[in-house]
């Protein structure tokens, strides 16, 4: 399937090993078939050109990855948020990649409006602004008035991009397979995992109706917010290819001058912005990705809009409960916490000496606990936080690198205007909040029955696991080192190891679940709550029950 890949792109493929090469690369493409598609002439001029420049090896990836197009320019935008997987130099060069790129034609736009619409221009539109208002690697956006008379923005793909991008994505996995040790020695760990995550972000990205549904559910959620914005979508003009959302009268929100003649408290707007900004992240889960200035703009009323929901990002509610948990430990000065709580939002880590760890935790918190609110640097403190994650080789959900970068982003955006906006200050409530959900009754009583619904699963196909290793063990297909034994005490054995097993999980099971219905007990204060102890009293007597039959059955049987 490889092969018939490469041959298929054979044309992209010479294209992107020419400038692999070009960039100096020749390690990575001589140790993949990829060396016999380049000229040794070409390399040698190639080279002599770049020793002529003088660019280090971080710049020469930025350089390639703008050379090859719209799938590389976005992956390496991508993984300039993540400082757990590249290095820091490259993340550094990574981050100063612009995707803006010379806008499509008019023509152009007709004929996608005409194909994903089914009618002209004209049609839909009784006025249409031929410039762009900006033009990216993926699509544009033009101003145009529906023949209601309704402003709106019209959101257009780039022709053949969605192709082209799934060509790229099926040579990258190629390349990523071809060269992973090569990746490696430079640093770069779990490429293929990376590659994948990055297909689904795009492909999602490519369909305009997912930004469309993004939209109409932040909308949802902020319904009855009147100073927080969202702007409507026209499904009936909204496609995979074409966006019309409407158009938003403002100014971006650091523009100061216009805002103080429209008699706006700035400072009010940066600490209400930064609240809706949390308040996404720690309360719904869905937080816009990319908040930078010019997707939010204010209307002359205050209102603060943000457009342009192509990237948003997610955490689960388990994450949530543990990025709230590092920001708790830090804000009460305990790096115990904080680790503990690193470590379940980690997907993996590495973390050989744990005293280390903390003490790593510990400096960085001993460096900020002493400053006044003023002096704490939300971008120099996430910068801090990533370094540790880097050096301690843990591995985050991609949406806590992609919330850093956009809190560093809103930092300097509220500290231009407002003087003394500190980010930091506005993590504890919504810490404290979070901490306080995590062990109300009802959170405690749902985890339970989450737990529970796991052992259920697990208690259904254990048998059938079990009988599986038992038939293979009658048929002689599973090996083991047994002396003096026949095969019936062996299957007997096991099947008595197998039922105690099963008894120890159920046993278990019911003390969490006692444990949890009392907690909840604690907490709840209705007509219910002497029901409540009962169901707890009764579930903690069948557990020591069967407690007590296990530890006369294990003893029966070593006798």
């Amino acid at each position: 399937m490889i092969i018939d890949q490469t041959f298929r792109n054979i044309g992209r493929v010479r294209e992107i090993a020419s400038i692999l090469t070009k960039y100096g690369f020749e390690e990575f493409v001589n140790a993949t078939p990829l060396s016999s598609l380049i000229p040794d002439k070409r390399r040698l001029s190639w080279k002599k050109e770049r020793e002529s420049k003088k660019y280090n090896r971080w710049e020469l990836v930025r350089m390639a990855a703008e050379d090859l197009g719209p799938t590389f320019i976005k992956l390496a935008q991508a993984l300039g948020n993540r400082p757990d997987i590249l290095p820091e130099g490259l993340i550094e060069e990574l981050q100063k990649l612009q995707s803006d790129v010379a806008p499509i034609s008019y023509q152009e736009v007709e004929q996608i409006i005409e194909e994903e619409l089914g009618g002209g221009i004209k049609d839909y539109f009784n006025e249409f602004y031929k410039k762009p208002l900006g033009s990216a690697s993926i699509g544009q956006v033009h101003r145009a008035r529906l023949n209601d008379g309704t402003n709106v923005v019209v959101k257009i793909q780039r022709p053949g991009v969605r192709k082209k991008v799934t060509t790229d994505l099926d040579i990258l996995k190629i390349l990523v397979k071809w060269g992973k040790q090569q990746l490696e020695n430079q640093g770069i760990y779990g490429a293929k995992d990376v590659i994948e995550t990055f297909e689904k972000s795009l492909m999602k990205e490519l369909d305009y109706n997912t930004e469309a549904r993004y939209m109409e559910q932040f909308r949802s959620y902020y319904k009855k917010n009147k100073k927080f914005y969202v702007p409507k979508v026209y499904q009936e003009y909204t496609s995979r290819k074409i966006l019309v959302q409407e158009f938003i009268r403002g100014v971006k929100i650091t523009d100061l001058d216009t805002l103080k003649k429209w008699g706006i408290d700035t400072a009010k707007l940066a600490e209400r912005g930064i609240d809706v900004y949390l308040s996404q992240i720690f309360e719904h889960g869905y937080f816009h990705a990319d908040p930078h200035p010019g997707n939010i703009i204010i209307k002359e009323d205050g209102t603060l809009c943000l457009i342009d929901f192509g990237m948003v990002g997610r955490l689960t509610k388990h994450d949530r409960f543990a990025f709230a948990g590092i920001l708790i430990g830090m804000a009460k000065q305990d790096p115990k916490m904080m680790s503990r709580n690193f470590k379940k939002l980690a997907i993996e880590y590495h973390i050989e000496d744990d005293r280390a760890f903390e003490a790593e935790l510990g400096e960085l918190i001993d460096d900020y606990a002493s400053l006044d609110i003023n002096e704490v640097d939300i971008t120099e403190l996430t910068l801090r936080i990533q370094n540790i994650i880097r050096n301690f080789r843990m591995r985050m959900p991609g949406g806590v690198f992609i919330i850093m970068r956009a809190l560093s982003i809103l930092d300097g955006i509220g500290r231009t205007i407002h003087p003394n906006f500190n980010t930091y200050e506005f993590f504890k409530p919504y810490g404290f909040k979070l901490l306080k959900q995590m062990y109300s009754p009802q959170n405690l009583v749902e985890d339970g029955f989450g737990t529970l619904n796991e052992f259920s699963e697990f208690l259904s196909s254990f048998p059938v696991e079990v009988k599986e290793i038992l038939e293979k063990t009658r048929k002689g297909n599973l090996k083991f080192d047994v002396t003096n034994y026949t095969d019936e005490i062996v299957v007997d054995k096991m099947t008595r190891a197998a039922n105690r097993l099963v008894l120890g999980i159920v046993t278990l099971g019911i003390y969490l679940a006692s444990a949890i219905v009392l907690l909840s007990y604690s907490f709840y204060e209705g007509p219910y709550a002497s029901l409540i102890l009962l169901l707890s009293l009764v579930g903690f007597g069948f557990a020591i029950f069967f407690t007590v039959t296990l530890m006369l059955s294990s003893w029966w049987s070593s006798r």
